[in-house]
C-alpha cells in the first residue's frame, strides 16, 4: 500500500493556505511574537506554505525556489525565547483547531511543530 502524505490527508495547498491565512493573522496580532515577524506578511505566509509543503510530505516547493531549508540557521538572527515558541505553538493550535478536519488529523498536524518550535529557540527569558 502506498504512503499518503500528511500534506495529502489535510487536502493539501487549499488546507495550508486556509491555515497560513489564519496563523499569521494570529501571529502578527499576538503581543509576545509579532516583533518577530518584521517582513511583509504576504511574503512570510507564501515561505511558510511552500515549507509546510514539503515539511508534511508534499512536493520540495520550498527547497526548489529556496534551497535547503536550514531553519535554525535562518532563525539566528531573531532572539526566540521559550516563551516564544510556546506562544507561536498557541497561535499554530488556535488555527489548525479551526480547520475542517477531523480531531485526530487535527492532533496529529499539531505533533508535528513543538520539537520544531523549541528548536528554534536560541535566548534564554
Amino acid at each position: 500500500m502506498d504512503h499518503i502524505s500528511l500534506y495529502e490527508r489535510i487536502g493539501g495547498d487549499t488546507t495550508l493556505r486556509a491555515l497560513t491565512d489564519r496563523f499569521y493573522d494570529l501571529v502578527f496580532e499576538h503581543e509576545q511574537i509579532s516583533h518577530l515577524f518584521k517582513n511583509n506578511k504576504e511574503e512570510i505566509k507564501e515561505k511558510q506554505r511552500l515549507f509546510l509543503t514539503q515539511f508534511l510530505g508534499g512536493p520540495q516547493l520550498y527547497s526548489d525556489i529556496h534551497g535547503h531549508p536550514m531553519m535554525r540557521a535562518r532563525h539566528m538572527p531573531h532572539a526566540i525565547t521559550e516563551e516564544d515558541a510556546v506562544a507561536w505553538l498557541r497561535c499554530m493550535a488556535e488555527a489548525i483547531g479551526e480547520l475542517p478536519l477531523s480531531e485526530p488529523l487535527k492532533e496529529e498536524l499539531f505533533s508535528r511543530f513543538p520539537k520544531t518550535a523549541f528548536f528554534m529557540v536560541n535566548k534564554n527569558s
